[in-house]
Parts: C-alpha cells; structure tokens; sequence
C-alpha cells in the first residue's frame, strides 16, 4: 500500500473514533478542527441540526499575506472562533481535535479559543 495512503486511512479510522464519543449538541456544540499542511480551520457545529453556527479559518482576508501554517497563526484562528461564538451566545463547546495529536497547531488554536472565552 501507499504510505500516504496508508497515513490517510488511519487518520479517517482516528476521526471516526473520535467522532463516536462527541456530538455536538444547542447547549454544547462541537469545535471541530481541521488542520492542513498550509491552512487550518475551525467551526462550531450542531449535530442535532446539522449546521455550522461559527467559523473561522486562515483562508480569510485577515490572513492575506501572512504565514498560515505556523502555530500564531492557529491561535489567531483560534481567538477569531472565540471571539464569533461569544457574538452567537456560544460559551461552552466540545473540542474535537480531528484525529490530530492535541498539540502544535491544534493545541495553539485550542488555547485561543480558551482566551477568547469558550469553555471546553
């Protein structure tokens, strides 16, 4: 098999794991995370509904012209989900990490969305 592809399916198996131990709810929805070699992305999702409430991501305006891949720029992504959830009501979430280890990118958006406000 192909290494990456190998890299790829263990990276759904893992996101499905995950996945089956958190659902996002009104009262406490999912932060979901997903994390690319050159952006990352974050949205507060419900599942009863199935809709995104907020998101933010390094593809956005704000982003132009900056480095979108290191760990200042998932914290700003982090603080800007934050920012929008406090504007939506949203204090309390589930943080899925999206079958990524919690650190790095995914750790330095977590902690921006904690200064920002959210709660998880």
């Amino acid at each position: 098999m192909d290494k990456n592809k190998a890299k790829l399916q263990g990276l759904k198996r893992r996101q499905r794991r995950v996945r089956g131990r958190i659902s996002g709810t009104p009262d406490r929805p999912r932060l979901r995370v997903t994390r690319t070699n050159a952006n990352i992305y974050a949205q507060v999702i419900d599942d009863t509904k199935g809709c995104t409430l907020v998101s933010a991501s390094t593809l956005e305006s704000e982003f132009e012209g900056q480095t979108t891949s290191n760990q200042q720029a998932a914290e700003k992504v982090g603080k800007l989900v934050g920012a929008r959830a406090a504007e939506a009501g949203i204090t309390h979430v589930r943080f899925d990490r999206g079958g990524h280890i919690y650190h790095g990118r995914v750790k330095a958006l977590a902690d921006g969305a904690r200064a920002a406000g959210l709660l998880f």
